[in-house]
């Protein structure tokens, strides 16, 4: 039987839009159901509305793909609390806090948001026009990571971001759809772990060696 969709940030709400009940249903779909399973008509069954409104708010699939790309954009900054993430000099200990809280969230209470946005990546690599819509959404995301590096004394803030980026969505993948699907890490070990990473970026460069000695 088909669960509710739930209220508040994690899912349509009483005040949801139209278009936003409609997105919300395209990303749970995506996340029980897989590409195939999302069609016009499931969103409408599965949504509780009249047959043909998905089609009248997206008459394409490449339209109900970028309308569930820009939802989950959304959504994400919601239980990642972009807008509350600390300034650019907070220092590194309350840089990976706030990391590791965001994370540790996502995992525990959004799965299914994980599991559909690699769907809608996976989508992307095969729909140029569904790439740009994608990368765009996701560059958003990317803007605040890469002062909050540049802040906390990153020396390459733009290369480090791309690395926690990586670490994050590898750990997202690993703990939601992966072989560690049935162990998520705690807010502390988290926290350690970004930590340690961080603290490897942030910390000064090695000396290069100068030539040997002459004989």
């Amino acid at each position: 039987m088909t669960r509710p969709l739930a209220s508040g940030p994690s899912g349509a709400g009483p005040a949801a839009t139209r278009a936003e009940l409609i997105a919300d249903t395209a990303l749970r779909l995506l996340a029980e159901r897989g590409m195939r399973g999302l069609t016009h008509r499931a969103v409408d069954e599965v949504a509780g509305l009249p047959q043909g409104s998905t089609s009248n708010g997206a008459r394409t699939r490449l339209a109900l793909l970028e309308l569930a790309v820009r939802r989950l954009a959304e959504r994400e900054a919601e239980v990642l609390g972009m807008a509350g993430l600390p300034g650019p000099g907070s220092g590194p200990a309350v840089f990976a806090d706030a990391f590791a809280l965001a994370v540790h969230r996502y995992l525990t209470g959004h799965r299914q948001l994980v599991v559909a946005r690699y769907e809608l990546a996976l989508e992307a690599t095969r729909r140029p026009e569904l790439r740009a819509v994608y990368d765009a959404a996701g560059g958003r995301m990317r803007a605040p990571l890469i002062a909050l590096l540049a802040g906390a004394g990153s020396s390459a803030p733009q290369r480090h971001a791309l690395s926690l980026i990586a670490w994050a969505d590898g750990l997202m993948f690993t703990c939601a759809a992966g072989s560690y699907h049935d162990a998520v890490p705690s807010r502390e070990d988290l926290r350690t772990g970004f930590g340690e990473l961080l603290h490897g970026m942030l910390a000064p460069p090695e000396p290069t060696p100068g030539p040997p000695p002459a004989p």
